[in-house]
Formats: structure tokens, sequence, C-alpha cells
């Protein structure tokens, strides 16, 4: 392919015919793909093999590259329940009669076409198209090279299920990994109406300085659990213990733990067996350093490039702090805004850190690995935003539209 303006030309005029297409049979396509998935679990697991076996199992994106028969079954059961939520389109959000005696009316529309570059997940390629196709938009995918054969073979069965539903393979696009097409895709304003980036802070930082196409940002997570001297210890392991070691490659897993001083010592022995268990690698700063090295964990002095880092890994980084006042500076001066939490008794600082805390998510007394659209009821989701314009948090099916004023007369005009 020497150029992608052709084939961004053709999901742009392709898009028109979804949006008229009615909600119910883009649902089924929906459906479709899920029945597809389960009966082609075999050639799935196949593909993705390949992609898995170029990327060492040390790599911290390998468990998100990773397939296997449960995360496919989670896919298709996502596919279903998106299926049945209402179209975000078409809806009339203000209706009213100018004096002059035109109608007007504010609706919600589909975007166009909305385009996403992501790493390593493909998940997202079906999560993408899934939440697009329901809403009336057409979805251009740029995938990495370590993902290609799972994009690959994803790609094929949505198509099949477009096909079977009568509609054209074009409103889904999957462009080649090759890095030079990136660059063509952010400068195609004519044919691409939102870029969304989901990967690394290296891959967000190029789309927002080379694209001319609006972009809502999601994927990079630092994320930070403040312990307060009136916690329940043992609560606190819990939660720091599954925001770190559930799934640590994601983009809500735990990154920073914030202990105050008064509490650290009683905390530190209670998350000695989860951190042994899950083989946790601890970066601690001068104040607590002793109580992890007495109790006998993998432990490493912190410096400075270990705060503010998304560590994508079973690893965590530990700052010690006397008051409230130093844990929220220090979530202010490293968090990414995506999702922090706090665990106290303490109701007033608890709504003081709810209330101050400028993230998409936040938490009192409760994991930080809950910031998900499957979660929070919304289905599916193209990643979590950390903007404030438009969409934050969990960008599900409901912020994949856009408005348009429509105004019906009788013939007035304006001088």
């Amino acid at each position: 392919m020497e150029s992608l303006l052709p084939e961004l030309q053709k999901t742009s005029r392709e898009a028109a015919k979804l949006r008229r297409t009615p909600h119910s049979r883009r649902a089924k396509v929906l459906t479709d793909l899920a029945g597809l998935l389960t009966e082609n679990t075999a050639l799935i697991l196949a593909e993705n093999r390949k992609d898995l076996d170029r990327m060492g199992r040390e790599d911290p994106k390998y468990d998100r590259l990773l397939l296997n028969e449960d995360r496919v079954r989670s896919l298709a059961g996502s596919l279903r329940e998106v299926s049945r939520l209402e179209d975000p389109a078409g809806k009339v959000l203000l209706e009213k009669t100018l004096p002059n005696g035109i109608r007007l009316k504010k609706v919600t529309t589909p975007m166009g076409v909305v385009g996403t570059i992501f790493e390593s997940r493909p998940n997202v390629t079906i999560d993408v198209a899934a939440l697009c196709l329901l809403s009336g938009n057409a979805a251009v995918l740029k995938g990495g090279k370590e993902a290609d054969y799972s994009n690959r073979v994803f790609v094929q069965l949505i198509h099949q299920a477009l096909r079977q539903n009568g509609l054209p393979e074009e409103v889904v696009l999957l462009l080649p990994t090759d890095r030079k097409f990136m660059t063509e895709l952010l400068q195609a304003d004519r044919y691409v109406d939102l870029i969304i980036p989901r990967g690394s802070q290296g891959l967000i930082n190029f789309v927002r300085e080379n694209s001319r196409i609006p972009t809502i940002e999601t994927g990079a997570g630092v994320c930070h659990v403040y312990v307060d001297k009136t916690a329940d210890t043992g609560m606190a392991a819990e939660i720091i213990v599954n925001a770190k070691a559930s799934r640590p490659s994601v983009c809500n897993s735990l990154d920073c733990m914030i202990l105050d001083a008064a509490i650290a010592g009683e905390l530190i022995p209670k998350l000695k067996a989860g951190f042994e268990k899950y083989a946790i690698e601890v970066f601690a700063d001068e104040a607590a350093l002793p109580y992890f090295e007495q109790e006998g964990f993998r432990v490493n002095r912190a410096g400075e490039e270990d705060f503010g880092k998304e560590w994508l890994d079973f690893k965590v980084s530990v700052k010690t702090v006397n008051s409230p006042d130093e844990a929220l500076d220090h979530i202010r001066e490293y968090s990414s805004r995506h999702s922090e939490a706090i665990v106290t008794r303490d109701q007033a600082l608890a709504e003081r850190f709810l209330d101050e805390v400028d993230a998409a998510a936040v938490y009192h007394n409760a994991s930080t690995r809950f910031t998900d659209g499957g979660e929070f009821g919304l289905g599916a989701e193209i990643g979590i935003s950390t903007q404030k314009l438009h969409a934050r948090g969990p960008f599900a099916l409901e912020k994949l539209v856009t408005e348009k004023w429509v105004a019906v007369g009788e013939g007035q005009v304006r001088w």
C-alpha cells in the first residue's frame, strides 16, 4: 500500500451508510460476531500464539498480548452485553420553536470515522469495532506489529459478521503496522473525525504532537493508593495487593503506595504474604526502606525516577508522608490523572481526597482496578480518558456521539 487515503476515503463514504442502518441490525452484527469468536477460538489462539512467540515472557506487554479460551469467551460475552445497550445516537437533547416559527432540535449523532491507535492488546480490536458499529461510527484501527496476527484474524471475523448482515466491510478498516502510515493517518482530517491513542506515554505524545485530527488521550496510568494513619491496615493490605497483583500490565494497576509514617510499621508486615506470593519488587524511599528490609521484602532504594512511573509489572514504589497535605502534593506532582485511591477511616479526609484529587476516577477504601467500562456497567470501552473535554474516565458507547442542530422551517429567511 503506497497511501492510506484511498482506503480512508472508502471508509468515510461507507460510514454514511452505517449511520442509516437500523440499530437492531447493527446490534445483530455484534451478536453474530460473538458467535464467530466462540466458533473460531482455536483459530484465534493459533494466530495469537504466532504473536506471543515473537515476544519474551518477561516483557510486561506479554500479558496484554495473551489470549486464552477464557479471554476469548469474555470478549464474546462483552459483545453480547454491548449489543443490548441503547443506541446513543438520535437522542433529542433539546426541542423548541423559535419566535419566527422555526422548529429547532438538538440531537446526538455519530462522530463519523473514529481512528484508534493501540499497542499489543488485540482485545482492543474487538472492543473498538463493537462500540463504533453499535453507535453508527466507522472504525479505523492501527494496531502494533506485536499483535498483528491476532488483530488480522479478529478483523477477518468482524468482516464476516458485517457481510452476514449486508453491511460493507470497509466500515472497519485495519491499517498496516508499518509506522510510516502513522503520520499519514494523523493528517487525514478530511476522512477521519477523531483519533484515540491507547498505549504508552510515548505513543500518546507522538499523536498529540502530530495529529491534525481532534484527539482524546487514553492509556497511560500512574495510579496511587494513599494509606492514611487512621486506616484499617488489614483492608489497606488487601487493596494494595489486589491493585498491584491482579493484573499489573493494565493501566489501572497500582504504581505507588503512599504511606503515612504513623501507620507504616503496622501495615508493611501485613503486605508480606501477598508480595511474596506474587514476587512483587519494592522501590522504597528512605523512611520506608528499613521496614521493608526488616521484613525481608525484595526491596530497593527508590530514586526520583521511580516516582511518576507506570511500572506495568510486579513492581511498586513507596512514598512516606507525615500528613494528608504531603500525600495530596505527591499525587498532584506525579499522577497521570487516571485512578487514585485513599484508605482511611476519617470520613472528612476521604471527602477532601475525593473532592480535591484531579483524576478520572477516585476511590475511598477500594482498589483502583475497578476503573473499567465493564465494571462501571458501560459495556466495553475504548480506553480510559484522562482528559477533561467531552469524555473522562471509561470511554464507552455513550461518548462516541456528538451533537447536531436540526432546524425545520416554512420559508423563513434572515436579512
